[in-house]
């Protein structure tokens, strides 16, 4: 078997979980268990946030190496589920090399959901956080108003390759801007309630839950860089809504 080829596969599907919000141990043990169901029982994979690196050695003590930058980082359960559920049944299933690299293709062109259904669904997530945390149904209905506008605003400001710190910053000043304003005009009740509701959406919680599952795995490196990330994206929107919300106290 080629061990190039190998690897480039290998890289591939690692590349396709880490861009998806894949916890960086469950990246090393799919790239290691595409390269043991290929015969490379010697293999040693290292990963962080935005960089894999792999190499392997065969029975005659030769070895090979691969190095991939990974941009970028969404979140998709999907992909990962099923680049897992490949990486785990080669053997059950024997495929081939290309067999595996076809599936992955598959996988890496998977549609995400719409973007009605993403507005939609930042919109409810939004409401209804804002009830849990006290609101009534006046605040329910500017909640779900300011999530859908938030997750549209993102949507373009991306579009228009602004940063991630730009981005939450923009987002969380018009939570607050919109909520006050909602209040002033006696549209709402509670604005402290929507904002905090509405900022759901913004909370970095699963670069948070990463990070702290990398960091007890072992992984310090990447769990201290998902943990940083995390911390930049809370100041962004604590610096957009405080900023806001202070220009309105003293207006």
């Amino acid at each position: 078997m080629d061990a190039n080829r190998v690897l480039k596969v290998a890289a591939y599907a690692g590349k396709i979980i880490l861009q998806s919000g894949a916890e960086i141990y469950r990246v090393e043990e799919t790239i290691t268990r595409i390269c043991n169901s290929f015969g490379f029982t010697k293999v040693d994979a290292f990963v962080t946030i935005n960089v894999i690196i792999i190499c392997v050695e065969n029975g005659s003590g030769e070895s090979a190496s691969i190095t991939k930058r990974v941009k970028g980082r969404t979140q998709n359960l999907e992909k990962i589920s099923q680049v897992n559920n490949i990486s785990r049944h080669i053997l059950d299933c024997k495929y081939t090399l290309e067999d595996v690299e076809n599936k992955l293709k598959e996988v890496e062109k998977l549609k995400p959901y719409s973007y009605k259904a993403n507005i939609f669904s930042s919109g409810g997530a939004s409401a209804f956080f804002c009830l849990v945390f006290g609101g009534n149904i006046r605040d329910f209905i500017i909640s779900f108003l300011i999530g859908c506008l938030v997750n549209l605003t993102s949507i373009l400001l991306k579009y228009l390759q602004s940063n991630e710190f730009f981005i939450n910053t923009i987002c969380g000043a018009l939570v607050a801007f919109i909520a006050l304003l909602s209040t002033s005009l006696n549209l709402a009740v509670h604005s402290g309630t929507i904002i905090i509701g509405s900022l759901m959406v913004l909370v970095p919680g699963l670069s948070i839950t990463n990070s702290i599952r990398d960091t007890i795995a072992g992984d310090l490196l990447s769990g201290i860089l998902g943990a940083v990330d995390a911390i930049l994206v809370a100041s962004a929107i604590a610096v957009g809504t405080g900023v806001v919300m202070k220009l309105w106290i003293v207006l």
